[in-house]
């Protein structure tokens, strides 16, 4: 198979293509093996290779006896947060390096049943604190189709590699936007689901107290909803389920949502300032679902009762608590305290305020992201079916601006709240949200627009998004050549 036929394919389409018995497994894995060693060199998207684990069991792969329904698909993991057995696992950590767990993760157990060849695992920024991918560990990952910028992050290398064509769609992760960034800044799909809908253990069955959930960035709208429907589900000991699922969401996704009451929002609950290129874009997307039969209405923040201070005092409160917990919990491990080099200087600065922090702090920060959930709850009740917002108030930046080793703290979190301005309220609110593409600036890079709902209503996204690109209204300028 060769990359101008494997490129013309989502996940689906391959796995369709085995099934019939046109292309076998183990072709399909060497066209991705092929693409990721003539692209990986270049962009740095795939820092773990596993690909004699995947030649196995793609070997195991038989048309016309599909026992999952991504049977032979390749597929990347992010390296941060699950785990496969016996291979290493850095979160772009020097201090974490070398980590092994002798087991599958839950998420794992249930990629491997659908028949996902797992072949290699992507690049993340330290911990992924970072929405741009460059950790000192494995050196930064550019953007496929503009090198000098970011794919974004923290879920960077997998966008990048789904963009440059190595797989159809990749594992990614989810703490302020890490899902949703990644995929706007490389013309993905990227959807961020109701918080519990996927399972995070069993090492830890949550992530920074709620805020981090787990799902993929994908080149389709049907491949997010049919991984949504064979990852999503409880796993025993889970804090908190989520609400019901539909009996599919990849049947969601090909359905027509009709009549939809959209609200608009263009003012970062950061408080940062919005691009006027995104702007244009996202008023553009609106207009576009009105042309499908939807209605729009202007929301703005002081509706919400949002204040951008105390929005990012309280995530950046609950974000660096678990931060300073996770590096506590390591130190532990190898019996010693934080050593110069072990972590880089944002990490160390983040670490250190995170072990500040008083008990009464973190309460506070709780119960404020628990007061953003009612207003939300309050707005979507009200007869809101979707918010439209753009995914960032900015567009991508070069790499080297958001430095995670320097020392200007004040420029450092200005680029980060325009990044994550629009889209980590929803981690603090444990709403699902996707980002789809739908335009570029003058200068040809992506832009994304949000689309959120209620708790629970991963399918009414997917319908929308479905629609809209059904529509041939996504503008994707994926490295496929």
């Amino acid at each position: 198979m060769q990359f101008t036929e494997y490129a013309q394919f989502d996940g689906i389409g391959l796995a369709e293509l085995i099934q019939r018995g046109e292309v076998s497994a183990p072709e399909v894995l060497r066209a991705a093996i092929s693409r990721i060693e003539h692209r990986n060199p270049e962009i740095n998207a795939v820092i773990l290779k596993l690909f004699d684990q995947a030649a196995q069991a793609a070997e195991r792969i038989q048309p016309g006896a599909a026992e999952g329904p991504f049977d032979g698909v390749p597929f990347l993991i992010k390296d941060l947060g699950q785990y496969l057995a016996g291979v290493a696992t850095a979160g772009g950590s020097r201090l974490f390096e070398g980590t092994v767990k002798q087991y599958d993760s839950t998420l794992i157990g249930r990629y491997r049943q659908a028949g996902l060849l797992l072949c290699g695992k992507t690049n993340t920024p330290e911990l992924g604190l970072a929405t741009t991918t460059e950790p000192v560990l494995f050196g930064p990952t550019r953007n496929p189709m503009h090198p000098e910028h970011t794919p974004g992050g923290s879920s960077g290398g997998a966008a990048a590699a789904v963009a440059s064509g190595m797989v159809p769609m990749a594992h990614a992760s989810d703490g302020g936007g890490s899902i949703r960034i990644p995929a706007s800044c490389c013309g993905l799909v990227g959807l961020k689901p109701t918080r519990a809908r996927v399972p995070l253990g069993p090492y830890a069955v949550e992530g920074w107290g709620g805020l981090s959930t787990t799902h993929a960035v994908t080149k389709s709208v049907r491949d997010s909803a049919l991984l949504l429907d064979i990852s999503s589900g409880p796993e025993l000991g889970a804090p908190y389920y989520a609400p019901g699922a539909p009996n599919s969401f990849h049947a969601m996704a090909a359905a027509e949502p009709a009549g939809l009451k959209l609200g608009l929002l263009l003012e970062p609950f950061s408080g940062a300032a919005l691009d006027p290129e995104i702007r244009l874009i996202t008023e553009s997307a609106a207009q576009a679902c009105t042309d499908l039969g939807h209605t729009i209405s202007p929301t703005h923040l002081d509706a919400l009762k949002i204040t951008p201070d105390t929005f990012t005092d309280a995530h950046g409160i609950l974000a660096l608590a678990h931060v300073a917990a996770t590096i506590d919990e390591r130190l532990q491990q190898l019996g010693r305290e934080l050593q110069p080099g072990d972590v880089e200087l944002v990490t160390e600065r983040n670490y250190h305020a995170g072990r500040a922090m008083s008990a009464a702090q973190y309460a506070w920060a709780q119960n404020h992201i628990r007061a953003e959930g009612q207003s939300f709850a309050g707005y979507f009740a009200r007869g809101i079916d979707v918010l439209i917002t753009p995914t960032m108030a900015t567009l991508p930046p070069r790499l080297g601006e958001l430095d995670m080793m320097g020392e200007d703290e004040d420029a450092y979190l200005s680029l980060l709240n325009a990044m994550i301005g629009f889209t980590a309220i929803f981690n603090d609110t444990g709403l699902p949200a996707i980002s789809v593409p739908m335009g570029s600036s003058k200068s040809g890079l992506p832009v994304g627009v949000q689309l959120i709902a209620g708790m629970g209503q991963e399918g009414l996204l997917l319908s929308l998004a479905g629609q809209l690109e059904r529509a041939g209204l996504f503008q994707q300028t994926l490295d496929l050549t």
